[in-house]
């Protein structure tokens, strides 16, 4: 039988008839022949009520102890997901990530999967199992403990799965109806794309679409797991959602797919830091060493050999990157005058396969900004993507800005 992966997201299964609903989406799969790996969630808000009573509990928790509670919420909608599809008259069963077993590193609240052994389920589709319902987020340590992969870890779940297992596909439930050029909250005339490309949706979903986890996409990519993003509350039939998949799959595709944005950036630049080889490794460095996360790098010009470097970070790292530059100073590795941090920035970036091909991007998107009056602080770039630092305050007019430029409300 042809095996099926679909996920089912927190929103998914946030209540009884939630999961009834979703069960019925199975049921009609199942219907057509599949084999099914059913995916899920922690029901909505239960994963942030578990990490609150650690917090409470513990908060300088052993993060094992914390696996082993904030894991548990999919334990619960697996074993409710195979009730109701039992009550269905579907032959089904729950799996815990210990069971199958989804083995993993040992990064306890970051782990990575490592393997997916397949004997287990297959023997019972073998016996006439229909559906196997697998918690998400989870898996097993070489030490036999418990391991979460992350906020986001049941998407990867779901791709590693499919890869594994060889499906035909992985259908993503979410409570959106699939990818859209921008935010449609951000922007009305925004439009759901019928495909994109992986390397689309990896640039999107770093940038700050959360559609998708990031790590998903790139599991997606490696191993050519053809992925579906729908929404749990819609139609149902194929043209439904959108296809995630290789760049052939694509005949015609615009220039810029999709406008992306994150309001949670912060820019740090150290003033007049001694300009000789070595500096950046000596300030790149300690930030890593800190687990601060740097995307934007600009330097400039040097003046009497000082210059000063800007970098860009999540605003939740900004107190860390400080106390590694401080302490950095002090072991008198690096020396700057001063350390600047702007935490009223945002992140605007568009992402197209078709820049490959196309120039003039940057110019045009360049100038779009400055019809608006958006002053640009830091500019980055990669083969099918450009990214801007700009005034938080004037995010959304960027966005919009962008979009009408490209002219992403319509099809190619």
């Amino acid at each position: 039988m042809p095996i099926l992966v679909m996920k089912f997201g927190g929103t998914s299964v946030a209540t009884p008839d939630r999961i009834r609903r979703a069960a019925k989406r199975v049921g009609l799969e199942v219907a057509k022949g599949y084999d099914v790996i059913v995916i899920v969630s922690a029901m909505a808000g239960e994963t942030n009520r578990l990490i609150e009573l650690v917090d409470d509990i513990a908060p300088l928790y052993d993060a094992r102890e914390y696996d082993a509670v904030v894991s548990s919420g999919e334990n619960v909608t697996a074993g409710l997901m195979a009730l109701t599809l039992q009550e269905m008259d579907i032959p089904a069963r729950s799996w815990q990530g210990w069971q199958v077993p989804v083995r993993t590193t040992s990064a306890h609240g970051a782990a990575r999967i490592e393997e997916i052994p397949t004997d287990n389920i297959m023997a019972k589709f073998a016996e006439g199992m229909k559906v196997a319902v697998v918690a998400g987020f989870q898996g097993v340590s070489a030490e036999n403990r418990i391991t979460t992969l992350g906020r986001g870890g049941s998407d990867t779940t779901a791709v590693a799965f499919a890869a594994a297992f060889g499906a035909e596909r992985c259908d993503i439930y979410t409570d959106v109806d699939g990818v859209y050029t921008t935010d449609p909250r951000i922007c009305d005339r925004a439009r759901k794309l019928d495909k994109i490309a992986f390397e689309e949706m990896l640039e999107l979903a770093s940038l700050g679409a959360k559609v998708l986890q990031t790590r998903s996409v790139e599991l997606a990519m490696r191993y050519k797991v053809r992925l579906r993003v729908l929404s749990s509350f819609g139609d149902n039939d194929e043209s439904a959602g959108t296809i995630v998949c290789d760049e052939e799959e694509i005949v015609e595709s615009k220039v810029v797919s999709g406008v992306a944005f994150s309001r949670d950036e912060a820019k740090m630049t150290l003033t007049s830091v001694a300009d000789r080889p070595g500096i950046a490794a000596a300030i790149f460095g300690p930030l890593a060493e800190a687990g601060v996360n740097v995307d934007m790098i600009v330097q400039n010009i040097s003046e009497g050999g000082r210059t000063d470097m800007t970098f860009s970070c999540p605003t939740r790292e900004v107190k860390r990157a400080q106390a590694a530059l401080e302490k950095a100073r002090e072991i008198g590795s690096i020396d700057f005058e001063e350390l600047v941090a702007d935490t009223h920035v945002a992140k605007v970036s568009v992402v197209g396969i078709g820049m490959r091909s196309h120039t003039g991007v940057a110019a045009r998107m360049f100038q779009a900004l400055a019809r608006e009056g958006i002053n640009i602080q830091v500019i980055t770039t990669s083969e099918i993507k450009i990214s801007v630092l700009i005034d938080r305050k004037y995010m959304e007019l960027a966005v919009q800005a962008l979009h009408d430029e490209f002219e992403l409300e319509k099809a190619a």
